[in-house]
């Protein structure tokens, strides 16, 4: 019995001393270990875990405009910022600074050429916010980007697509005729809008001739438009260019023809009907819808 004492007694005396001695070990494993650690190549486990969160936050928000940059400085597990990436091309020019220093220093006007949407800015961030007419005079800033340029509205800097904005004012199709001349009312609607297009653009042009008992002109589809020479073409090729506009099928000039149907031909010749009112030398004829 006093052997078994002595024996439990010798046992409980070891235990400290085994765990006395592992404690040592442990920390020098845990400094091993981070050593390790600091000196790989990736990031410690739960700084990656920071990593993800914070850029988690930024899902459906503004990550593409940011970075997230992470410093090592510090301790161990570094500190997470947010750096912004650099401004386009395009945002530059939208800086409050950019556009302010634009509208002030627009002193040109410009003609539309045609009917113009109106933008925010000129890329695909832009939003439609109007129109512009046709034939209005409007400030231009003369910056341009992205097959757009700049305009002043209402003291607002305003982006419309390029290539439409003239120094001179554009022909208004069908204006006012001046001249006292007219085509009777029975004619087509078509031949009305060729007399009021003519009659505006070449208000020297003074003789019609509609209705006769023959062919297209006996339907009120065909006028003759009594002019010569270079005027002649300058009238024919005018015809030609609003075809769309004023229901043309057909135009006759100086022995030459020009069609809807042949259009990719241009202007052709055709054959010596033996006169110089047969050959449409004294007239431009043209046929509507």
């Amino acid at each position: 019995m006093a052997g078994n004492h002595s024996h439990k007694r010798e046992t409980a005396r070891r235990r400290p001393r085994a765990a006395f001695i592992a404690a040592p070990l442990a920390v020098v494993a845990t400094g091993v270990a981070v050593s390790a650690g600091v000196a790989g190549s990736g990031p410690a486990q739960d700084l990656l875990t920071t990593d993800a969160s914070v850029a988690a936050s930024f899902v459906g928000g503004d990550a593409p405009e940011r970075q997230l940059v992470v410093s090592r400085g510090g301790g161990e597990r570094g500190t997470v910022q947010e750096k912004k990436a650099p401004l386009s091309a395009v945002d530059k020019l939208m800086t409050d600074k950019a556009v302010t220093a634009a509208v002030k220093g627009a002193d040109k006007k410009l003609w539309t050429t045609t009917t113009l949407n109106l933008w925010t800015r000129p890329d695909g961030k832009a939003k439609k916010v109007g129109e512009l007419d046709s034939s209005e005079k409007v400030l231009v800033t003369g910056r341009k980007a992205k097959g757009r340029e700049e305009v002043v509205l209402d003291g607002k800097a305003r982006w419309v697509t390029a290539g439409y904005l003239s120094a001179e004012k554009p022909f208004a199709l069908g204006g006012d005729c001046t001249n006292g001349s007219s085509v009777p009312s029975a004619v087509s609607p078509n031949i009305q809008k060729v007399h009021q297009a003519v009659c505006a653009a070449f208000p020297e042009i003074t003789a019609y001739g509609t209705f006769r008992s023959d062919g297209e002109h006996s339907q009120g589809i065909a006028v003759d438009i009594m002019v010569s020479g270079e005027r002649g073409w300058q009238v024919a090729e005018f015809v030609r260019e609003h075809y769309a506009d004023l229901g043309v099928s057909y135009v006759i000039y100086s022995q030459n023809i020009w069609s809807v149907e042949r259009s990719g031909e241009g202007w052709r010749g055709m054959s010596d009907r033996g006169s110089a009112t047969a050959n449409h030398y004294d007239h431009v004829h043209v046929t509507t819808y």
